[in-house]
């Protein structure tokens, strides 16, 4: 077993320059490729990575304010309508308040990546929750639109700045728990969502930013107790293994990882990494070699290749309409009837809505660990196909019936094929996008990259969610059911097609499948689970 972490050492090590430009090009060799294979890895005891799991819910915390983002909208929205606050909206400012935590959001996912590298992990985290609890002290005193509009402005910008969790949790896990632990992100964003729904029961939009003021204070101070990122403090800004931040990342990895065995290999494998930056900041000493260096680092196949299989997954995620449906969801289930028997309405359907998605995140983080992600993406888009298509043809159908005279009220079969949707859009859709971010972008630009493929989708996000009330207005229900079917169609393919399956993969494995020439790692690591 040493001979072959050896070689994977080796590997990294031989990640050199072409003409001292070329960005790195990991060589992995068929022995070291047959020890990452499911199982190669050694497996660790549950009571090995307890630290790490704890450490991944305290930074997992900070993506609950952007599933209160979500479902918080049309609770906000729906208040301002009835007059709560004296403050009146229409058609399009409510689109507006909905949609603006989307675009705001890119301001500190694209800042996230340069401020992560340059001040570590851990205190990016702990930056977040500022602005949260900034946006909630101007909701809770907010006496006109504009001062709205600058709430969830702020509260959308922080939003973005949670992508560092993601890395953090990349850095600080086992391989073997990794899966389990990214989509840990998707549970709490759930969980958000589900407190919002709740509450929405009782409470008006006013004193539930109250609770949630109380919520993020209380995570920010968690967020004290985690170590920083060992790889954060021996890779980044030239200081590497002075000293201090030897002795302090030594503490970190005993912190996360109280079995030696695994202590030791972990670093091992951050020095080689090390090593490695070295050589690419040597490259890049001067301007013009700076530049050149990092647009064939770009152009690299393990960089472009992964960051256009990120692109169109977004794309394709946020146009199957999985957050439409949150984002106005007290819309959606009016459209569709409004009251569906046994005392449900919408705010009852609201909460059904984040009990489904936050049940099926806690079933993706087992899943994952077991069936890894082309397999769970592959189910969670055909339910999302056929279930949408259902809800079209449903309406289509009644409509026809209208128009004849003959009224079928069967709207709680819409409303079951409607939470169908959520739920299968939660086995796979909406988790899986964002927790490849942390696993397909290599290390070298892991920081930026997630950052701007965050924003990335966020923008999409912004486009589809503020123009949904148009479209519903253009096209109606059954139209926009259709057009969302069809994108789970095509999102499906797209994951049958290039989505690579990186269950129990190391990220020197997962780089070597993106490779040139690497096609005996690829159909390794490429196994089709279905």
């Amino acid at each position: 077993m040493e001979d072959e972490r050896n070689e994977e050492i080796q590997s990294l090590t031989n990640r050199t320059t072409n003409e001292g430009y070329t960005g790195l090009n990991n060589v992995i060799s068929d022995t070291s490729a047959r020890t990452f294979k499911k199982g190669g890895i050694p497996q660790p005891s549950f009571k090995d990575v307890i630290p790490q799991v704890i450490a991944s819910c305290i930074v997992h915390c900070i993506v609950i304010q952007a599933g209160i983002n979500m479902a918080y909208s049309t609770i906000l929205t729906n208040g301002l309508k009835r007059g709560e606050n004296n403050i009146t909206i229409d058609e399009n400012a409510e689109s507006w308040i909905a949609s603006i935590v989307t675009i705001s959001l890119p301001i500190g996912s694209l800042l996230v990546g340069p401020l992560m590298d340059k001040f570590g992990r851990k205190t990016i985290c702990l930056a977040s929750c500022v602005p949260v609890i900034g946006s909630w002290i101007l909701l809770m005193i907010s006496n006109s639109l504009p001062m709205v509009y600058f709430a969830r402005t702020m509260a959308g910008a922080a939003a973005g700045l949670t992508t560092v969790g993601l890395v953090y949790v990349s850095e600080i896990t086992h391989p073997q728990v990794r899966p389990m632990l990214l989509c840990l992100n998707s549970v709490f964003v759930s969980f958000g969502i589900l407190i919002s729904c709740f509450f929405a029961m009782w409470l008006n939009w006013y004193q539930m930013a109250i609770i949630f003021l109380v919520l993020n204070i209380f995570i920010f101070f968690a967020l004290f107790t985690i170590p920083e990122s060992p790889y954060w403090l021996l890779c980044f800004n030239g200081e590497a293994f002075n000293e201090k931040r030897t002795a302090k990342a030594e503490r970190s990895l005993k912190w996360l990882n109280r079995n030696h065995t695994f202590y030791e290999q972990e670093y091992e494998r951050i020095k080689e990494i090390y090593h490695s930056r070295q050589q690419q900041e040597e490259v890049s000493k001067n301007i013009l070699q700076s530049i050149k260096y990092y647009y064939h680092r770009v152009i690299s196949p393990n960089v472009y290749k992964p960051i256009a299989i990120l692109f169109f997954l977004l794309l394709l995620q946020q146009f199957s309409g999985v957050y439409v449906v949150i984002f106005y969801a007290i819309s959606v289930f009016h459209e569709i009837g409004g009251s569906f028997g046994g005392g449900v309405d919408e705010y009852g359907a609201l909460l059904l809505l984040g009990v489904i998605r936050f049940a099926m995140s806690l079933v993706t983080v087992y899943f994952s660990k077991i069936y890894g992600r082309r397999l769970l993406s592959i189910i969670s888009g055909l339910g999302m196909t056929f279930s949408m298509f259902f809800s079209a043809m449903y309406l289509y159908l009644t409509s026809s019936c209208d128009e004849n005279g003959q009224i079928v009220n069967q709207r709680w079969l819409l409303l079951v094929i409607v939470l169908f949707y959520v739920c299968m859009s939660s086995l796979g859709f909406i988790v899986i996008p964002w927790t490849m971010i942390g696993e397909l972008l290599p290390i070298s630009v892991r920081g930026t990259g997630s950052g701007v493929m965050t924003a990335v989708a966020y923008i999409i996000m912004f486009a589809v969610v503020k123009s949904f009330p148009y479209m519903l207005k253009a096209i109606g229900g059954q139209g926009v059911f259709f057009f969302f079917s069809l994108m789970s169609l095509a999102a499906t393919s797209f994951v049958y097609i290039f989505l690579p399956e990186t269950l129990g993969k190391t990220f020197a494995e997962i780089e070597s499948y993106f490779d040139k020439g690497k096609e005996k790692s690829r159909q390794q690591i490429r196994t089709v689970d279905c």
